[in-house]
């Protein structure tokens, strides 16, 4: 009876992410159609677990010498502390999934992983944490990359003003990395949230949003710095509006020339209900 206790509060677990909305939290929502087919899956084997269950009540009277063929006293034969850590291996997600509150990213997490214009490198290539400059060519080969990046740049072209919206914000920044000599001189606008980082004066910081390529494991921090026209003093996690002209500077921290965006006109927002973006293609 545990395993359909188990079974169904699995199901349950995966309806909840997606009735309290947080299930993008953890992935890309193109790929939510796989939680569905999870919950449908899990809840045809909860029924089985408690129809195979039932049968079992049902005939454990008759022992071992039935005649059935079947062991009835199986599960017994385990060794109590065996099937507790089985049972408590699938516990431990679901209690952490169902009580503790799930966390949104903010600026603590770049500053507990250092804060660089390059990826930092890690042994598992599809893994690494990305800064600034959303960078999917890990996930295809060079020519289909390439021919990735041309067609999102002709989304663009011709256009002086280009606004960033939520499901075009990851799009947007790694075609502006791609090709930042085309877009100097255009108008952009984007929201985010304040990073002060290693910025060298007042009048800089970060506007950063964090972005998922297909789950949090893959998650990254993604935006430009912007310079204002006067010394600001904006808190870290403060999110704003940021619209101005795109620039570049070589930026002397990362050891490498990057966009900037001199502000014309900013204001503070409130934090968007899902601060997350995600990458669409």
């Amino acid at each position: 009876m545990f395993r359909t206790f188990i079974l169904m509060f699995f199901t349950f677990f995966f309806f909840h992410l997606h009735a309290s909305g947080n299930l993008t939290k953890y992935i890309n929502m193109k790929y939510a159609y796989l939680s569905y087919i999870a919950i449908f899956l899990l809840a045809i084997l909860t029924a089985v677990q408690f129809y195979i269950y039932m049968r079992g009540t049902d005939g454990k009277e008759c022992g071992h010498d039935c005649g059935c063929g079947h062991d009835h006293d199986h599960e017994k034969n385990k060794p109590f502390l065996k099937r507790m850590l089985i049972y408590l291996v699938f516990l431990f997600p679901l209690c952490t999934g169902l009580f503790l509150p799930a966390a949104t990213l903010d600026s603590n997490i770049v500053k507990s992983k250092g804060f660089s214009f390059k990826a930092i490198e890690q042994p598992d290539h599809y893994a690494q944490t990305q800064y600034l400059r959303p960078d999917t060519s890990v996930y295809y080969g060079q020519e289909g990359y390439d021919e990735l990046m041309e067609k999102a740049m002709k989304d663009y072209e011709g256009k002086k003003q280009i606004p960033l919206k939520d499901d075009d914000y990851l799009k947007g920044m790694e075609t502006i990395y791609n090709y930042p000599g085309e877009f100097l001189d255009r108008t952009i606008e984007f929201n985010g949230f304040a990073f002060k980082g290693e910025s060298i004066n007042d009048r800089q910081l970060f506007v950063l949003r964090f972005g998922i390529i297909h789950c949090i494991a893959d998650s990254g921090v993604y935006g430009m710095l912007v310079e204002f026209p006067k010394d600001m003093d904006i808190k870290d996690d403060q999110w704003l509006h940021v619209k101005g002209t795109l620039s570049s500077e070589y930026y002397q921290p990362f050891k490498s020339t990057i966009p900037v965006l001199k502000v014309k006109d900013w204001s503070k927002i409130k934090e968007p209900k899902d601060p997350y973006v995600y990458r669409t293609y």
